[in-house]
C-alpha cells in the first residue's frame, strides 16, 4: 500500500485556492487566447500530449470537450487532468447530457481536487446528433441550473443537498452563447440569464458573420452585459468549401454565410487550407475592434497545428509584456 504522506500536499504544490490562469489573463486586460484539444480516442494518455503540444505555448486555457456532437472520446475531466499534470491550463467541459445531479457535482469536486479552475458548463448536444443515437439523455439540468450548481459549490461550500463541503472549489465559471441562431434579436436575454446564473466567461459558436456578431454585442451593451462577463469569440479556420457546408449542414448551431463559401470555392484546391486560416484570421483582427471583446476561442478541429500560426499571424501575443 502506499504511503499517502509521500504525496505532495495542496501547500506544496498547486493551492486548492489558486485563481485561474486564465482569469489572471482577462483581470490583467489581455486579450486571451484558448482553443479545443482534441479529445483522443484512445487510453494512452501520450495521445492527449501529443494534441496539445500545439497549443500550450499560444493559449492561456485549452478546452476539454465533453462527448462534443455526442460522440465518445476520452472524458473531459482525464484530459484535463492530464493537461494540469503537465502544467497546461485547462478548461473543463461538463455537458448535462450524459450525468445526473449526483454525477456532476462529483465530477465538479474531483476536477478542482485535480487542479482544474476553469469550468463551461454546458447543456449538451442530443444523442440523435452522434454514433450512439439510442443512448439514454440524462439532462437532469440544463446549462443555468449546472452554472448555479457550480457557483453554489464554489460561493457556499455545500452540495445541493445542503450537506457542507470540507473544501470548496475555486472555480471560473464559463458558459456557452450562440448569437447567430434565430431569434437573433433575443440572444442577448439568453446571455444575461447565464451572466445572472453565474457565468464569468463566454464562449461563442464560431463567428463567420461579424456583423451579426457585431449587433448581439451592441445588445448586449445597451444592458451593460459586456462590463460583467468577458467575452470570448468562437473562431476557425475552414479546410475548404466542402468543410463548410458540411458544418453549416450538419453541425447544430454553425451559420456560415454564403460569401464564406464562395471565397473558398473559388480558392484553387492547393490555396483552400491557407485560405481559410486567412480568413479566420482576418475575422479576429475584426473582433478585437468590438467594444466588450475579450480574447478569441479557436476551435480547429484536428488542426491544432494551425493554432499558433493563427495566433502570431492576428498578432495577438504581441502587445503582452515578456515575463
Amino acid at each position: 500500500m502506499e504511503n499517502p504522506d509521500q504525496h505532495p500536499t495542496a501547500s506544496e504544490g498547486e493551492s486548492l485556492g489558486s485563481e485561474s490562469r486564465l482569469l489572471q489573463v482577462l483581470k490583467g486586460g489581455h486579450f486571451a487566447v484558448t482553443a479545443e484539444l482534441n479529445a483522443p480516442d484512445s487510453a494512452d494518455p501520450k495521445d492527449v500530449y501529443a494534441n496539445v503540444l500545439a497549443l500550450g505555448d499560444v493559449c492561456d486555457g485549452i478546452n476539454a470537450t465533453d462527448g462534443s456532437g455526442a460522440n465518445c472520446h476520452m472524458s473531459s475531466v482525464a484530459c484535463c487532468a492530464l493537461m494540469a499534470r503537465a502544467g497546461y491550463e485547462p478548461v473543463l467541459q461538463v455537458s448535462c447530457r450524459d450525468r445526473n445531479r449526483i454525477a456532476i457535482q462529483g465530477d465538479l469536486l474531483g476536477a478542482a481536487a485535480l487542479g482544474v479552475r476553469n469550468v463551461l458548463c454546458l447543456t449538451g448536444d442530443d444523442v440523435s446528433a452522434g454514433d450512439q443515437p439510442e443512448a439514454r439523455r440524462v439532462f437532469d439540468f440544463d446549462a443555468l441550473q449546472l452554472l448555479r450548481t457550480a457557483q453554489i459549490l464554489r460561493d457556499q461550500g455545500v452540495f445541493l443537498s445542503g450537506r457542507k463541503l470540507t473544501t470548496a472549489p475555486d472555480f471560473f465559471l464559463g458558459a456557452a452563447a450562440n448569437p447567430f441562431v434565430p431569434p437573433q434579436d433575443l440572444r442577448h436575454l439568453r446571455l444575461a440569464k447565464k451572466i445572472e446564473a453565474g457565468a464569468q466567461f463566454i464562449q461563442t459558436q464560431y463567428c463567420y458573420d461579424v456583423p451579426v456578431f457585431e449587433a448581439f454585442m451592441r445588445r448586449a451593451r445597451d444592458m451593460g452585459l459586456h462590463e460583467r462577463v468577458y467575452m470570448l469569440v468562437g473562431v476557425g479556420p475552414l479546410r475548404s468549401e466542402r468543410a463548410a457546408e458540411f458544418m453549416r449542414s450538419r453541425v447544430p448551431g454553425v451559420h456560415i454565410p454564403d460569401a464564406v463559401v464562395d471565397r473558398l470555392a473559388k480558392t484553387p484546391r492547393k490555396g483552400k487550407r491557407a485560405e481559410g486560416i486567412q480568413i479566420c484570421v482576418e475575422i479576429i483582427e475584426e473582433v478585437k475592434q468590438i467594444e466588450g471583446v475579450h480574447g478569441v476561442h479557436i476551435m480547429a478541429y484536428r488542426q491544432e497545428e494551425t493554432v499558433p500560426e493563427i495566433v502570431e499571424r492576428a498578432g495577438i501575443l504581441r502587445s503582452r509584456p515578456e515575463e
